[in-house]
């Protein structure tokens, strides 16, 4: 299966670089992208990151919106022109600048948490928020749908 899965919490070293998980290289790896294709977050305090897949996607999503249009202006800014390619080195790490870290309120350690065709780089304390907030959304959803079900 070539979809990211999991979470993983890993130190950042002196030069500000991170080891992108095995699972998660190896994801990259079979996609033939070399390196990471990064994005900050349109709605989180994190990076979105991911490889040839994902520019499918988000090509797809342009191309579904009208040419010269200001929403697809705002997508394309958002997506394509404030990205960057996280390069990795022989080890697997990818270097993260003061810029991005300090966006990210990245000091000590970041975790990466699989989504599927993606996957975020998070401050710790932040992504634990930012789970339990997505739990709690989870078992309102289920208890709304158990009632729908219910009165069927």
């Amino acid at each position: 299966m070539d979809r990211f899965l999991s979470h993983f919490t890993h130190r950042l070293d002196a030069k500000g670089r991170v080891s992108i998980p095995a699972p998660f290289r190896q994801v990259l790896a079979k996609d033939g992208f070399e390196g990471v294709y990064a994005y900050r977050s349109l709605d989180q305090p994190a990076l979105d990151c991911g490889g040839l897949k994902l520019l499918s996607e988000i090509d797809a999503l342009l191309v579904t919106l009208p040419p010269w249009s200001p929403t697809r202006d705002a997508f394309a800014t958002a997506l394509l022109g404030t990205s960057e390619i996280l390069r990795m080195d022989a080890e697997g790490r990818v270097s993260l600048d003061e810029r991005l870290k300090t966006a990210l309120g990245l000091a000590d350690e970041a975790v990466f948490v699989g989504q599927g065709h993606k996957f975020q780089i998070w401050e710790p304390s932040r992504f634990e928020a930012h789970l339990e907030e997505s739990r709690l959304r989870l078992r309102t959803l289920r208890a709304e749908r158990v009632g729908e079900a219910t009165t069927l």
